[in-house]
């Protein structure tokens, strides 16, 4: 109390003296602390470790692009930056789903909350999905449902993240998992792809970035954003590796089965009696339905590795307290599930390999950009800039901010998935649209091609 005393009457003797610099100092705080409504300063402020682990996504760095627009360019605008085609009418969903969530409604068995891991008719008809191209059974209990794949994701980092930890991502990849392993304070260290090998895991990089703190790698197959497929041969090699180094493997299968190429797709799953396996997917792009937000985690482990070791406790903890998908949408997937028909995946498979060759070819024709492989799935390409052939491009930012502009076609800079002066193109859109889309590309290589 005395000491409260005493600093009072300290403050009143320079509150006194108007003429010194500490006086001057304690006026201003107190216009400030009176303008604070009486408190002298605010006791919260953001999270700066969010901030830094979102500050490169996909969809902020699209949005940056987009930006660039030139309002008076009333051609429309052409979306290769971007992995969503549910709007163009040739990717149009089935009908089966659309009924499937009607009825799901209109059923009224499904406007409560779920359970936590999901509703038992969901699972086990994810389960029986999947199973179908594995030399086991899963069970409803290995199947989580998530808001997405991205809550898969995020589920996932949060689960192994604990103190010195690191995990293994792939360059190029997928931004979410840099930014979700930042955010929970989960080391990340890269490995490569290579591009001379159909984008091949380098495993002899995994083994020397992996220590005995690392607790898993992460393969997206079919690729984002390269468009490859992995053999059978290379995903058994990926597992033999990670079973030599004590990890897991995250298996990314949001694009699962949307292969065109000579290589057929092979879930990891089929190597989780080598080593434990988590595999994230989704609805969003075998369906076309993003929006629907119903992804699912699964653990391919016949050997009850990742029971024993706490993580499927973990990942129950984890869904515990997180959203979880709409209880109707989860309603709607037996059905979904058992009654699309092959003809609407086959329409897609074929739209896609229509829209990748046509990719690949147009690529060629134009001189500042090669692909050093033909997509063999997902709906992506990657292909290398070549500064050098070009007049006052800096990098491949500065190409796609000047290409929005001046073509109103909205391309990925490769650094937003770990490759600087690379590009990602996309051709899941309508092929009309993509050829559209490819010329302007041209024309603008044409215009700021360096003059011999």
């Amino acid at each position: 109390m005395k000491k409260t005393k005493e600093k009072d009457l300290h403050d009143s003797c320079l509150d006194e003296a108007p003429n010194t610099k500490e006086a001057r100092k304690r006026k201003t705080k107190k216009k400030k602390k009176m303008e604070n409504g009486g408190r002298r300063r605010w006791g919260f402020q953001g999270n700066d470790g969010l901030d830094i682990a979102a500050s490169v996504t996909i969809r902020g760095v699209v949005t940056k692009v987009m930006s660039n627009l030139n309002p008076e360019d009333h051609r429309p605008v052409i979306p290769l930056g971007h992995g969503d085609p549910s709007g163009f009418s040739c990717f149009r969903i089935t009908p089966i789903a659309e009924d499937a969530v009607g009825d799901a409604l209109r059923s009224r068995k499904f406007n409560s909350y779920a359970p936590t891991v999901g509703i038992l008719p969901a699972r086990r008809a994810i389960a029986e999905y999947l199973s179908h191209d594995l030399p086991y059974e899963l069970s409803p209990d290995d199947i989580f449902l998530t808001v997405g794949c991205s809550q898969a994701i995020e589920v996932v980092m949060k689960v192994l993240a604990h103190p010195g930890a690191n995990i293994l991502l792939p360059r190029p990849g997928y931004a979410f998992y840099e930014a979700h392993a930042a955010a929970n304070h989960l080391e990340f260290r890269h490995f490569d792809l290579i591009p001379e090998k159909g984008w091949e895991v380098d495993l002899e990089g995994v083994k020397a970035r992996a220590d005995e703190n690392t607790v898993a790698m992460v393969i997206i197959n079919p690729g984002n954003p390269c468009g490859n497929v992995f053999t059978h041969e290379h995903l058994q090699k990926v597992a033999v590796t990670a079973r030599m180094l004590g990890i897991l493997v995250i298996a990314d299968e949001v694009y699962g089965h949307l292969v065109f190429g000579s290589n057929p797709f092979v879930p990891m799953g089929v190597f989780g009696t080598i080593t434990p396996v988590i595999t994230l997917g989704s609805l969003s792009k075998r369906w076309i339905v993003p929006g629907w937000r119903l992804g699912w985690l699964v653990t391919n482990d016949p050997n009850r590795i990742l029971h024993k070791s706490g993580v499927v406790e973990s990942i129950v903890s984890s869904l515990n307290i997180s959203s979880h998908p709409a209880t109707f949408i989860q309603g709607a997937i037996p059905q979904i599930t058992e009654k699309t028909t092959d003809d609407f995946f086959s329409n897609i498979i074929s739209i896609l390999r229509e829209t990748s060759d046509m990719c690949f070819e147009r690529i060629e024709d134009i001189t500042c950009i090669t692909c050093p492989h033909k997509p063999e799935g997902s709906m992506f390409a990657m292909v290398k800039l070549n500064l050098s052939l070009l007049e006052d491009i800096e990098d491949d930012m500065d190409f796609c901010m000047k290409l929005s502009k001046e073509e109103s076609v909205i391309v990925l800079p490769g650094f937003a998935v770990g490759m600087r002066n690379w590009l990602r193109i996309t051709f899941a859109i309508d092929p009309p649209s993509l050829e559209d889309g490819l010329g302007r590309i041209k024309a603008f290589d044409k215009r700021h091609s360096k003059k011999q």
